[in-house]
Formats: structure tokens, sequence, C-alpha cells
């Protein structure tokens, strides 16, 4: 069987909490810096790649696990054509949050970051994959599936609640205003002036401290929350004419080619899944 560069989606609506991406070629899978609103985690099944989180790189091949935090700008491309493939799993922070709740890692029912980064770990490495290739199988029944990603991430947490990172300086809270600004107005036409006159910033220093702290300018945060609605409006059947508009592209091709650049498939892909 050849391999395909072409992305392999697993969606279940009885499981909403959760999506699984698949890729068997990524020697030309680029991505451009993003982020997600989910906690995510990938498996490098072949290859070789760069990995490029909170400023900085690191080379990761097969074998090894990356961790995303929510809302952290990274990226995974592969290294001078070299082949590379991998799985990809998006958990929903609330769901994932009220997992670590319930098992008694956190003292409240509200998110905190785990552990970032590479793991190498070869049984955590193969109980992942074991997990995700359950989830792909169109054979396995919903109760199978869900008992192994239950399962699998259960036992991840308490893994990571162990090896818990210091605490970091957090964002300025008028930087986190910023922020929720361009969240909730991340489909309207936003002017760099009116981001300094709100806020009291003078444009190059807004622009410097929001890049320094949330790893993307103000404009490409904005962006990336637009491809991140257009994924709710594909994901619930919309048309990629409809989702491009209410995620505020002014055009189709635009949202076309903003999506491929930031997840490394084409809208039609991520629907069809």
């Amino acid at each position: 069987m050849s391999l395909t560069s072409e992305p392999r989606f697993w969606r279940d609506p009885r499981m909403p909490w959760a999506e699984l991406r698949q890729v068997q070629d990524g020697r030309r899978v680029c991505y451009a810096p993003h982020s997600h609103t989910q906690w995510s985690m990938g498996a490098i099944t072949g290859g070789c790649s760069t990995f490029l989180y909170r400023n900085q790189t690191h080379s990761i091949q097969k074998g090894d696990l990356v961790l995303i935090n929510p809302d952290q700008v990274h990226a995974c491309n592969p290294v001078q054509d070299q082949p590379w493939s991998y799985f990809m799993l998006y958990v929903d922070t609330g769901w994932l949050t009220r997992l670590r709740y319930e098992a008694g890692l956190l003292s409240s029912e509200h998110w905190q970051d785990l552990t970032p980064g590479v793991l190498s770990d070869p049984i955590w490495h193969r109980r992942y994959c074991l997990m995700a290739h359950c989830l792909m199988d169109a054979d396995r029944d919903l109760l199978e599936k869900q008992e192994a990603l239950v399962s699998f991430l259960s036992d991840l947490m308490v893994h990571l609640a162990e090896t818990a990172p210091e605490p970091e300086t957090g964002v300025p809270e008028t930087l986190k205003a910023v922020a929720d600004y361009l969240d909730q107005h991340a489909t309207s036409d936003i002017s760099l002036d009116e981001l300094c006159d709100r806020f009291g910033y003078s444009p190059g220093y807004l622009i410097r401290a929001f890049r320094q702290h949330f790893h993307l300018t103000p404009h490409a945060y904005m962006v990336n929350r637009r491809i991140q609605l257009g994924q709710v409006q594909l994901k619930q059947g919309q048309s990629i004419a409809n989702a491009a508009l209410e995620a505020g592209f002014a055009d189709q091709p635009h949202f076309q080619r903003t999506f491929k650049r930031l997840t490394a498939s084409t809208p039609n892909q991520y629907r069809k899944a």
C-alpha cells in the first residue's frame, strides 16, 4: 500500500470531546505557527521532523511524543524532505479538566497546564499507538474505543502530575484583556489603532509584548482564532463558503489558503471526516 500525504481524520459524534488525525507521508505537510483550543498530543510513527513550541525548536523522531497545552503556539514540519508520519490527538479542554479533577489531580475544576514539550518513552508511545489504531478501526465497538481513550488519558494524567512543571510567570492582565478582546471580535475588522486606544499601548510595544507572551502577533492570533471558528463550522457540516463567512473571511479562496497554511489540510479534507 502506497503512503499518502492526505490527512486521515477520525471523529465520532458519540465521542465529541476527541478527534484524531493521521498522516502517513508528511514530507509535504507543513504548518505555519498556530494553536488549538484543545489539549493535543502527537506520536511520531516514522521518520523525523522539527517541533517548534514556545519559540524553541526540538528535533523529534520515531518513538517521540509531543504534548501541547491549549492555546500554545507550535508547528511540526519535515526535515529536508525526509519522510515522517504521525498521529495527532485533540482533546476538549473542559472534558480533560473534569477527568483530572475527578481523579483527584486538580483541586478545582479549572484547567492547569500539563508538562509540555517532548516525551521520549517507548511504553507511552506504544500505548498511544494502540489507542490510536483502536479509534481508527471502523470495526471496533464504541465501548472499546471509549475504554481505550479514557484508560490511556487517565493513566497519562497521573504520570504527568508526578512531573508537573514549575509555575511560570503569568501573562499581564492587560495583555490577557487584549487577547480576550480578539477572541470576542475575531470575525471583525480590528485595527491596531483601535487596540492601542482601548488598552493604552503604543503600537510597537503592543506588538512586541503580545508576541513575547502569546508567540503570535495580534493579527496572527486573530487569524488563528478565525481558523478555529471555521473548523467548528466544518465539523457541524457547514459548506466551505458558509464556514468562511462565519469565520470572518472576506472570500472562500482566502479562507482555503489560510486553512491549509495553518492546519496542513484543506477545508474539504477536514470536512469530509
